[in-house]
């Protein structure tokens, strides 16, 4: 790539910011991913509605936070913990993904600042994240059905359910991410329904001194800091399907603005009508409550369509993370840090043994609970944002004319400023982290500082195949940049 510094050519500005006055001109305007000419790229709208489902999927899993604080401190919460944290990830998601549009997202991100041992720590702590966040999502949909069918609450019945949805939506992740991307934007409208009709029903019965209830001496921090934070973050996790979108370097910025607001309001508006509506009780406000208060307020009816609508909306949930976390396995061997059979694709144009890989992670997690599961990726996730925020700085120091499509407008100190509060957030949930989730969670991590010298030694002894694609940028060539001052 190079530069040509003419105001003449100054790009128009996209929706989250502007570019900084530099125009950017591409040489050759290659794939974003290597072999790619016969299945269909994502679209922008297929692209906010996986974002959501990447990041939220609606305001199921944030009763908790009721739990955890009450009504004030939840609200609140789901106000500010977006500008603190989720506004920051976005941001960077969206420069440094058009950055690097290709499969390897954040995974890139970090090799090219780091190194590339950095960069399989962090593919394989985010990779770990994911999965396990994944296993979340069959415990939520069978928690909002187990009021309705007793008989899925636990036991063999459950455990059942639960393995058949994973195979049944491992099987949709086969069938092409474009199907994925339509199936989200459908789940999409038909979990939002529910709340809007619950919002209107509730306006009666608001009482607003209901929103103000807070005890700060009856506050549990560790669960209402990792609810907020398990529900607003995975914004990075779309960079992991940048090669799959088509024209990224317009679209990636433009989708992740509108999902932000998708995402905020889907929390914060069902949120304001529940707990304006009815009496407060705090026991009772754990996952799956939303459908006793959709009984409350509407009627059973109303309740059968906020379950009907958790269990597609967590259908939704599953289908987006392991879309990311397969692309990224694919990405990752694309660029030589995995076994070359990780970038087969299927006769659909997706990666089968990344599915398959993320499917049985899903499947041995699966029997933990839904807070021992929030808690352990959200230690493992907090040590790959910490490296993402270092890239991010590192990139804007060391190649700060390179060529980014979208650049946040702020300058290095700006970026570096931008990076102290979720820092800072970042090291309150590690501390707030119980002893066994700390013990599990470093286990995990030292597992990765191991496995990709092992992977090395399996790469010289020829013991598993290797590669990286010629179809994808060099990264360190030119610290990829090249500046060309000359006039035409």
């Amino acid at each position: 790539m190079k530069l040509r510094n003419t105001a003449n050519k100054q790009q128009a500005s996209i929706a989250m910011g502007e570019y900084d006055g530099v125009a950017y001109v591409e040489m050759n305007e290659a794939p974003s991913s290597p072999k790619l000419d016969n299945f269909k790229k994502v679209s922008v709208l297929h692209l906010i509605f996986l974002i959501f489902y990447e990041v939220s999927g609606g305001p199921f899993g944030m009763e908790d936070s009721v739990q955890a604080a009450g009504p004030l401190l939840a609200l609140l919460g789901f106000l500010v913990f977006p500008l603190i944290w989720s506004v920051p990830e976005a941001l960077i998601t969206a420069e440094m993904g058009t950055m690097f549009p290709e499969n390897g997202g954040y995974v890139v991100w970090v090799s090219t600042a780091l190194g590339p041992y950095w960069g399989f720590q962090q593919g394989w702590m985010k990779w770990l994240s994911g999965v396990i966040d994944n296993a979340l999502y069959p415990v939520l949909f069978l928690d909002y059905l187990k009021s309705g069918i007793p008989g899925l609450a636990g036991g063999l019945p459950r455990a059942a359910a639960a393995l058949a949805l994973t195979f049944l939506l491992t099987y949709m992740n086969y069938k092409g991410l474009v199907i994925v991307g339509r199936v989200a934007v459908l789940l999409g409208i038909f979990s939002i329904l529910p709340f809007v009709v619950m919002g209107l029903v509730a306006i009666p019965k608001l009482e607003p001194a209901r929103w103000f209830v807070m005890n700060l001496h009856d506050v549990d921090w560790s669960l209402y800091l990792n609810t907020l934070f398990w529900n607003l973050n995975y914004w990075d996790s779309v960079s992991t399907l940048a090669g799959e979108v088509n024209n990224p370097k317009k679209n990636l910025p433009k989708a992740l603005f509108y999902a932000m607001i998708l995402v905020v309001l889907s929390y914060f508006l069902p949120l304001l009508a529940a707990t304006g509506a009815i009496p407060l009780n705090r026991d009772l406000w754990t996952d799956g409550y939303f459908s006793d208060i959709a009984k409350i307020l509407g009627g059973v009816w109303l309740r059968w369509w906020i379950q009907g609508a958790a269990a597609m909306s967590n259908m939704g949930m599953f289908v987006a993370e392991m879309s990311s976390d397969s692309f990224q396995l694919l990405g990752m061997a694309e660029r030589g840090m995995l076994p070359e059979f990780f970038a087969k694709r299927s006769r659909h144009g997706t990666p089968l043994i990344g599915i398959l890989f993320s499917a049985s992670g899903v499947i041995l997690l699966s029997w933990l609970s839904f807070q021992e599961i929030i808690a352990v990726e959200n230690f493992l996730y907090c040590f790959g944002m910490i490296l993402e925020f270092i890239a991010f700085v590192l990139l804007r120091i060391k190649c700060p004319v390179a060529s980014r499509p979208y650049k946040i407008p702020v300058g290095t100190v700006g970026a570096i400023l931008m990076c102290i509060p979720p820092t800072i957030l970042i090291c309150v949930v590690l501390a707030l982290s119980t002893v066994k989730v700390m013990i599990v969670s470093l286990f995990a991590v030292a597992v990765g500082l191991v496995m990709q010298p092992c992977l090395k030694y399996a790469e010289k002894k020829r013991w598993m195949k290797f590669s990286a694609s010629d179809e994808l940028p060099d990264l360190h060539e030119g610290n990829h940049e090249r500046v060309d001052f000359s006039e035409d």
